[in-house]
């Protein structure tokens, strides 16, 4: 099922759409987290990678609740957005010898797949209250707290924990 194919014909079809969408897209990050991990050289960085990986899984759960809720299986379907963030991330990764600033290209990264899932999350919860599934709307929003903070932990790092400036001032 395309994002605009035939086989979109209400609402309800888009807001089941967009579910299949993000739980694609987290199972996906859970594969690329690890890798991330690996080459982060800041301390701080690799926790908190480490830290959003378990993070991710227990979103995972959230979102088969939301579909149980709906009397539906958990099924993904390809989400290109994510694929793309995540290509480009692994191939820029590639080009960077320099660790201080792969750690930058990590957390810069890192929030690309953070305001995806931020965008997708507010429109799944905007969708849920609008179809009137009140009873899924508090576990995709504390999927989007958790992406929200992720996101704010990263800003830290790459701000105010020097990432930033360790890779500007890096030979």
């Amino acid at each position: 099922m395309g994002l605009f194919s035939k086989d979109i014909k209400t609402m309800e079809d888009m807001f089941l759409h967009g579910l299949q969408d993000i739980y694609y897209a987290e199972h996906q990050i859970t594969k690329a987290l690890p890798k991330m991990i690996e080459q982060s050289t800041n301390r701080d960085l690799a926790a908190g990678l480490k830290a959003h990986l378990e993070e991710t899984k227990g979103q995972i759960e959230r979102l088969q609740k939301v579909f149980q809720k709906l009397g539906k299986e958990p099924q993904a379907t390809d989400c290109p957005a994510i694929d793309g963030i995540i290509k480009e991330a692994d191939e820029t990764a590639g080009e960077i010898d320099n660790k201080q600033v792969l750690d930058a290209a990590i957390v810069a990264n890192s929030q690309a797949v953070e305001h995806y899932e931020i965008a997708r999350y507010g429109t799944l919860i905007a969708w849920a209250e609008e179809l009137g599934h009140d009873d899924v709307v508090r576990f995709l929003t504390t999927n989007l707290n958790e992406e929200k903070a992720a996101n704010t932990k990263l800003n830290t790092l790459a701000l105010r924990k020097g990432v930033n400036s360790k890779a500007v001032n890096a030979a």
